[in-house]
């Protein structure tokens, strides 16, 4: 593992891995057990979207295990005023142990890794969110003991949760499901690794996709850069959100996650996500130890 770029990339032994150094760097925070395990170690954070949670957990993150973290904002940076990514990806390479960034385009993450001499790390771009799917994988694997063999459903926009869930869950040994109007679907690449592992079902009416799920996922219906469609989503989506009908056919002890920002009274109801609350906090708290685990594996050993 040389980068996270998307779930595509990881195997099941790898998101494994993960998963289990992200359990035990919690555990050891929990109880002040030190793990400064990345001394000397700086971090560049490239930000092109806004940010609460990737940019306060990576930082946190960061420091917590000795390492540094630099704010780097498009506004700031000369690639924000035209310089090719394949330049500022060498440059930063010479003064960086590592690059996370938060963009739009997942091309422009590829060419980072393709340019670059250092780790680089997808915090968030339109096609994938893998640092958010595997603070949600060990998520539900607290809470139900295990990823193998549960079913998980996503309701809503085929946007980069969508895509990076399906794969991570899929390559977890979970069933997805996933509710979603016609013409908002999953990424063609992601519906095609689907169709091949299988365990896959896709609806246009949430009650079937939520149909014996064991975690029932959303995100909001208009994501960033995609503000001067919010009114027509809400009228398309207005039928797929979580509340008390959807969850009458997910079993009885189902999970309900939001990677937030959330907007209450769109994609969930206010009443489910204060009833889910300690869950979905508790997935806001994981980006941080599950990244810290990313960090590990990508910068610990790193000369």
């Amino acid at each position: 593992m040389n980068h996270l770029l998307k779930m595509l990339d990881l195997t099941p032994a790898q998101i494994n891995d993960i998963l289990n150094l992200a359990d035990q760097l919690k555990y050891e925070q929990k109880h002040g057990i030190s793990h400064r395990l990345l001394e000397g170690k700086t971090l560049g954070m490239i930000f092109q979207k806004s940010s609460t949670r990737t940019r306060v957990s990576f930082e946190v993150g960061m420091y917590q295990l000795g390492g540094q973290a630099l704010f780097l904002s498009s506004n700031d940076l000369q690639i924000g005023r035209g310089e090719p990514v394949e330049d500022t990806a060498r440059v930063l390479s010479r003064y960086l142990d590592g690059i996370m960034i938060r963009t739009y385009e997942q091309r422009e993450v590829e060419d980072l890794a393709k340019y670059g001499s250092i780790p680089v790390i997808n915090g968030l771009t339109d096609f994938a969110h893998p640092c958010q799917v595997l603070a949600d994988l060990m998520t539900i694997r607290e809470v139900k003991g295990r990823l193998d063999g549960l079913k998980l459903c996503f309701i809503g926009d085929g946007n980069n949760m969508m895509n990076s869930l399906i794969v991570g869950a899929l390559k977890c040994g979970m069933k997805v499901a996933v509710a979603c109007p016609e013409g908002y679907e999953p990424d063609r690449s992601v519906i095609e690794f689907a169709a091949q592992v299988g365990g896959f079902e896709m609806y246009r009416d949430p009650r079937g996709a939520a149909r014996a799920a064991d975690v029932v996922i959303t995100d909001v219906w208009a994501s960033m850069g995609q503000e001067e469609e919010a009114a027509q989503r809400r009228a398309i989506f207005a039928g797929f959100q979580i509340n008390d009908e959807v969850m009458k056919y997910a079993k009885s002890d189902a999970m309900v996650l939001h990677c937030l920002p959330a907007h209450r009274g769109e994609e969930i109801t206010v009443a489910m996500l204060e009833a889910h609350a300690n869950e979905i906090f508790e997935e806001a708290e994981n980006r941080l130890h599950a990244q810290k685990a990313v960090l590990v594996k990508l910068l610990a050993e790193k000369k």
